[in-house]
């Protein structure tokens, strides 16, 4: 039971770190020209197609570090409800907090930190995200054989 906990807890750790890394070197090499619609905080197509496909790697790696630590069991599957619960609630609150003041970029030299937090992402980018990275939880939880 305890190896379950440390699976998911370890997992999860290690898939934010990952998404945080990512984000902040893709935001670092492309800039706000590249990650933003012209003079908002409106994510490009660009941006949200790179967002899925490292939410969803970052999402097998936490899985597999979780099956991994785990041992056996559904460890993989626990961590896949607790990363779409909190993606949602965190998609929620970061959506319900915006005001319209920071639709507007006054310049495109925008810190990383200042992009993530003012950045608007459309409620159906949220959703996907959450239940994309769930599923990225079990299939890398599935990639290490139990016996």
């Amino acid at each position: 039971m305890a190896r379950s906990i440390i699976g998911v807890i370890v997992g999860y750790v290690v898939m934010l770190a990952l998404e945080v890394t990512a984000f902040i070197a893709v935001y670092s090499g492309m800039g706000a020209d590249w990650s933003f619609e012209t003079a908002t905080y409106q994510p490009s197509i660009r941006w949200t197609l790179t967002q899925f496909i490292v939410i969803f790697v970052t999402a097998v790696v936490g899985g597999l570090v979780c099956q991994l630590i785990a041992g056996k069991g559904k460890s993989p599957l626990v961590l896949a409800g607790v990363v779409v619960v909190i993606g949602l609630a965190v998609g929620a609150m970061i959506n319900s907090n915006s005001s319209a003041d920071t639709r507007k970029m006054g310049t495109n030299d925008i810190p990383a930190v200042e992009a993530i937090r003012k950045a608007q992402h459309p409620v159906w980018v949220v959703l996907a995200n959450s239940f994309l990275a769930g599923v990225g939880v079990i299939v890398g939880g599935s990639l290490k054989r139990v016996r």
